[in-house]
């Protein structure tokens, strides 16, 4: 403890320093220390902050969750329960049989008010013990039961049917995946290399009462399907967004709709198109995903090239990897006039957006 203490209080002092030099001026009032530890007595720490000791308590609320000193989140789900069973006096209200609001409309107030409650900070307490996440599946089904009209004897796993609504469980796993791929995709975030650090797995596997951190509790539940699956990079700061090349596109069927018009007018209109850039080499791009197969291909002076993708490639992504590597085929050959047409009207739209994220979209416009 000791030599905690001695540690803690230079790094305070490091931060005062820096705070006083900076202009900026930290409320030794306001400030809460917290020891988090398993055993049920122990000392807590001296620490001063410009001279006054820093108060220590049990539980504290940061950024709207409640961290306890043996971090079982208990009293952060108590909270949350507490909250989110008030709130529920809203569905009740609106789900009135005579006047109340649909389904639909349930549904929407609870995914926004109540739900959004449950899913801030899951990422977080998602450590706490099965039995304390539990309290909150009551929340959950009650909330469904009043959304759907269903009786108290409804199982529950009809109820998620009906509402096309996961359980808390299978939600939480899903927001921590997308926590835990954001990550990884950053250089630059600090947790990237702790995620990946493998070697306090052997001690969590020998003790399975142990709740094991966050990288491993999510290589546990990744299935095998993403075991060979190559994260993509995204270099935030890499490429300025006002220096991106501006794209556009043409659509000579833009006043016509394919349900409503004649296969030989949509026709003529590609050959009056083609005999207009009768100059430029045609590249055609496709992107196509059948039940466990995904893959994409360009065709141009003769040539099919094609390329198998992961069996969980999105259409879309396919799609403009077939972009992609047609772009790079002009590029590698030095094709000087080209064109290069694709079915898929969403990923022109989001080639002519500026505020897509999409890295594949980046990549597209860096060729």
């Amino acid at each position: 403890m000791q030599l905690i203490e001695r540690q803690l209080q230079t790094a305070i002092n490091n931060i005062v320093e820096w705070s006083n030099k900076s202009g900026f001026t930290i409320s030794a009032q306001k400030t809460i220390g917290i020891h988090f530890c398993k055993r049920p007595l122990h000392p807590d720490p001296e620490l001063f902050l410009s001279g006054v000791p820093i108060r220590f308590q049990d539980n504290y609320k940061f950024l709207g969750i409640v961290f306890d000193k043996r971090l079982t989140f208990l009293p952060h789900i108590a909270s949350l329960r507490k909250r989110c069973l008030r709130l529920l006096n809203i569905l009740i209200t609106l789900s009135n049989t005579s006047w109340g609001a649909d389904r639909s409309c349930l549904l929407r107030v609870y995914r926004s008010v109540i739900r959004s409650m449950i899913d801030y900070g899951s990422v977080v307490y998602d450590s706490a013990r099965p039995s304390y996440l539990k309290r909150l599946d009551y929340v959950h089904h009650q909330a469904l039961r009043l959304c759907l009209g269903a009786f108290r004897t409804s199982p529950i796993p009809s109820l998620y049917a009906e509402a096309f609504e996961p359980s808390l469980s299978s939600r939480r796993d899903k927001l921590s995946l997308s926590y835990y791929f954001r990550i990884l995709s950053n250089h630059n975030q600090p947790l990237r290399g702790t995620l990946l650090n493998g070697n306090n797995n052997r001690l969590f596997n020998a003790r399975p009462s142990c709740i094991p951190h966050f990288g491993l509790r999510m290589r546990n539940i990744l299935p095998d399907t993403f075991h060979d699956v190559k994260i993509h990079t995204n270099d935030f700061c890499g490429h300025p967004p006002w220096m991106e090349n501006s794209s556009s596109y043409i659509n000579p069927f833009g006043n016509f709709t394919k349900s409503d018009s004649n296969n030989s007018v949509l026709i003529s209109l590609f050959n009056q198109h083609r005999q207009f850039y009768q100059s430029y080499q045609p590249v055609f791009t496709d992107g196509s995903k059948s039940l466990n197969d995904v893959g994409c291909a360009f065709f141009t002076n003769g040539h099919i090239v094609s390329y198998k993708l992961h069996s969980l490639t999105s259409v879309f992504s396919s799609e403009i990897t077939a972009v992609y590597f047609a772009l790079k085929y002009i590029d590698v050959h030095d094709i000087r006039k080209s064109i290069l047409y694709t079915d898929s009207m969403s990923l022109l739209e989001s080639l002519r957006s500026s505020s897509t994220r999409n890295p594949l979209i980046k990549e597209v416009r860096l060729l």
